[in-house]
């Protein structure tokens, strides 16, 4: 029957691919992988007998070409994803391929760019009393986005925002968040190629946003995160708080005796 694992393989960094990702590249038959978007140095698990396919200029029916060969070869197959699957990863159509052909499937988790960023620029996305809500987008561009999904109308919520996709067209990105409801001032913060040996970081309040990526020249590969919980501060989180008591703990004062 064969099988096939979508692996993610994180946002950059060859080391930040998981354990699981790595044992299975390399028990992989057949291991397909995007040079534009996935570290080149992720092929090193591949064991020497395994075909390697480069499918930057293939369309979903040359995948199901090499699904197809793996169905009737009871192949497995290692289809290796930039970051996260669940997250922009144009997954859904490779299941359902899956499905029709009769093709046994998995998803492997990855690190995504989103988790990369924040770490790059050293925030928590959830800062307590100031965000505790993060809103994944994009901008609409060839793909279109659902009723509703408008980038102006997720600003409104003035929460954090990760913004995929969407550095190709900075002015109209800054002025949909402004008319959306930030304020000028909101800090951003614009991530290219996170973990990457080029990692760019860019910080800066919102109004100069469109500016700072095009003086950068960013247009792809770049995540933007807005929202007041990229500034420093907030409250003092309750899971370190003497002052908070919790299953596992005692708050100061409480009475520690049995029930």
């Amino acid at each position: 029957m064969g099988k096939v694992w979508f692996v993610g393989a994180g946002p950059g960094a060859e080391d930040l691919l998981t354990l699981r990702g790595a044992r299975l590249i390399g028990e992989a038959d057949v291991v397909i992988w995007a040079r534009s978007l996935v570290n080149e140095e992720v092929l090193r698990h591949v064991r020497p007998e395994a075909e390697i396919v480069e499918s930057t200029t293939i369309p979903l029916e040359g995948v199901r070409d090499l699904y197809e060969w793996a169905v009737r070869e009871d192949l497995k197959v290692a289809r290796v994803h930039s970051g996260d699957p669940s997250l922009y990863g144009a997954v859904m159509e490779q299941i359902e391929l899956c499905e029709e052909l009769g093709l046994e499937w998995e998803i492997v988790p990855g690190v995504s760019s989103l988790g990369a960023a924040a770490a790059a620029i050293g925030r928590e996305l959830t800062v307590p009393e100031v965000s505790q809500s993060v809103i994944l987008t994009r901008r609409a561009s060839r793909t279109p986005m659902p009723d509703g999904e408008d980038i102006a109308s997720f600003a409104a919520h003035g929460t954090t925002m990760a913004i995929f996709l969407s550095a190709a067209k900075p002015r109209a990105l800054q002025e949909d968040l402004i008319s959306g409801g930030y304020a000028p001032e909101t800090p951003c913060a614009v991530v290219y190629r996170a973990t990457w040996p080029d990692e760019e970081v860019i910080e800066c309040p919102l109004h100069e946003l469109a500016d700072r990526i095009r003086d950068a020249g960013f247009t792809r590969q770049a995540l933007i995160l807005v929202g007041p919980g990229l500034a420093a501060g907030g409250t003092r989180s309750h899971l370190y708080s003497p002052a908070f008591s919790h299953m596992f703990r005692k708050a100061e004062g409480e009475d520690h005796a049995s029930p």
